[in-house]
């Protein structure tokens, strides 16, 4: 499968960058570019890319609500913000407005590209270097809740599956750790998702955090 991507950065150079390597990268295609978060919304509607890779700070209609408004359309497009190790604030912005993946622009482009894949499989990735400060600014946050609410149809079983999904654990991680093979991780996962009506793993990890399953240490 050929996955379609939109590239919207107001820096001509990161544009270049990217439509470079995605050119040389036979299950990627490049189909449009756009310099600020309007353009990028246009695109998204008229294009329907898989995934767009969307630059938070641009002129105009900046990348959060570019993100909001491409997520909440009907195309199905997924996003991944381009960010840098100063822009916590907007990251967790963009968390909430539907971005699948969090990226810094200091990753090798390889690593994007690989990232760029695994979010058009409907998964969700943050880059190592931005999580921990992501989830503590978000867990620190006054409008975070301190006590476990209900999640109403949720099972006691995958309750400990999304609080794992919340602490970090991959597939596998929370195989062993709940003995269990790693396709029926897989599908409790995949239950998760459809019960909670999440988009994606990201936003498991944000039900982890808001239904107060996961606590940050202090």
């Amino acid at each position: 499968m050929t996955v379609r991507v939109v590239l919207a950065d107001d820096q001509p150079l990161v544009r270049t960058a990217l439509q470079m390597v995605i050119a040389d990268a036979p299950d990627l295609e490049l189909v449009g570019e756009a310099s600020d978060g309007a353009e990028a919304v246009r695109l998204a509607e008229t294009l329907v890319p898989d995934v767009v890779v969307m630059d938070i700070r641009m002129p105009g209609m900046d990348g959060i609500e570019a993100t909001r408004r491409i997520t909440a359309g009907t195309a199905g497009s997924h996003v991944i913000v381009l960010t840098t190790f100063d822009d916590d604030d907007y990251v967790y912005g963009a968390l909430r407005a539907g971005a699948s993946g969090f990226l810094v622009k200091d990753m090798a482009l390889d690593d994007i590209l690989a990232a760029v894949r695994v979010v058009a499989t409907g998964d969700g990735l943050i880059a190592p270097g931005i999580t921990r400060r992501l989830i503590r600014e978000f867990a620190e946050r006054p409008a975070a809740p301190t006590v476990q609410r209900e999640l109403p149809g949720i099972t006691e079983r995958e309750k400990e599956v999304l609080t794992l999904v919340g602490s970090g654990l991959s597939n596998t991680e929370i195989a062993e750790r709940l003995h269990i093979s790693v396709a029926t991780a897989k599908t409790y996962l995949t239950r998760l998702l459809a019960k909670l009506d999440a988009r994606d793993r990201v936003q498991l990890v944000i039900i982890a955090y808001e239904s107060g399953l996961v606590a940050l240490p202090r």
